[in-house]
């Protein structure tokens, strides 16, 4: 199933994607929030082309962002392997939607685009073995973990970096029944092909995240992990379009605009 998070300039609300049988895509509206209660249709169904999609979930708690987690990533950045998943968080603050433009802030002058799998969990997980990691996640999505490099480098950590408001798209919604072990994950910035990987190529595939992060804290419902990108990162500037495709779930598209 995918679930969205939509507007029609009211409430946000929960929307199943698919097709009528006339075969245009629709959202079936579903009775309040499908992380808390088993989704339940309402009967009402809207265009998908008169909706407004939001990001599929503002995580109540935490995005959790790994590292480093392909070699070719890490090699072009001169980074070495981690032995360990390489973590960071994110704030909320950060999260937006589809078609929602990405800020660069004054403060930088080399902001990255890092187009990654993004992991929903959805139940509180603590010290979740690998073997029940399914039990735990509601689904996954397209994430775009904005990085200004330059302050990442000058920082020594990676808060500030990349927690600026806007730096962490997600969308365009969340496909529940999807195996995330080997799925293409690409960027492209106007009409150019920037990175094009495969979730197989990570150094921890997503059970292993999950088993070593709700070992050292809780999960809760809504939280989103990132899962790593793939080489071929580089620069965004105002006036560039930044397209996250992850095979399985759909496109993620996003302006990138400057601070007034």
């Amino acid at each position: 199933m995918r679930i969205a998070r939509f507007t029609t300039g009211d409430d946000p609300r929960f929307g199943a994607v698919g097709q009528d049988d006339s075969g245009e895509t629709v959202i079936a509206v579903l009775e309040g929030d499908p992380l808390y209660r088993s989704p339940q249709l309402t009967g009402e169904k809207l265009a998908l082309a008169d909706v407004r999609l939001l990001a599929p979930v503002i995580p109540r708690s935490k995005v959790i962002g790994v590292g480093r987690n392909y070699a070719d990533h890490a090699a072009e950045l001169d980074n070495p392997l981690p032995e360990e998943p390489l973590l960071f968080l994110k704030p909320n603050t950060s999260v937006i939607g589809p078609d929602e433009p990405i800020v660069v802030p004054p403060q930088t002058s080399e902001v990255h685009y890092e187009a990654e799998l993004a992991v929903v969990i959805g139940r509180i997980a603590k010290s979740v073995p690998r073997d029940r990691v399914s039990e735990v996640i509601f689904g996954y999505t397209c994430g775009n973990d904005v990085t200004a490099r330059d302050l990442q480098k000058k920082d020594n950590q990676w808060a500030r970096a990349k927690g600026f408001d806007t730096f962490c798209p997600l969308g365009p919604w969340i496909e529940t029944d999807l195996d995330p072990a080997d799925l293409a994950v690409r960027c492209r910035v106007g009409g150019e092909e920037r990175q094009h990987g495969r979730t197989s190529q990570m150094i921890f595939d997503v059970a292993t995240l999950i088993e070593y992060i709700s070992a050292a804290f809780t999960l809760l419902p809504g939280d989103v992990i990132l899962t790593g990108t793939p080489s071929g990162v580089g620069p965004i500037t105002p006036g560039d379009h930044v397209t996250v495709t992850v095979e399985g779930i759909g496109v993620l598209s996003n302006p990138v605009v400057a601070a007034e």
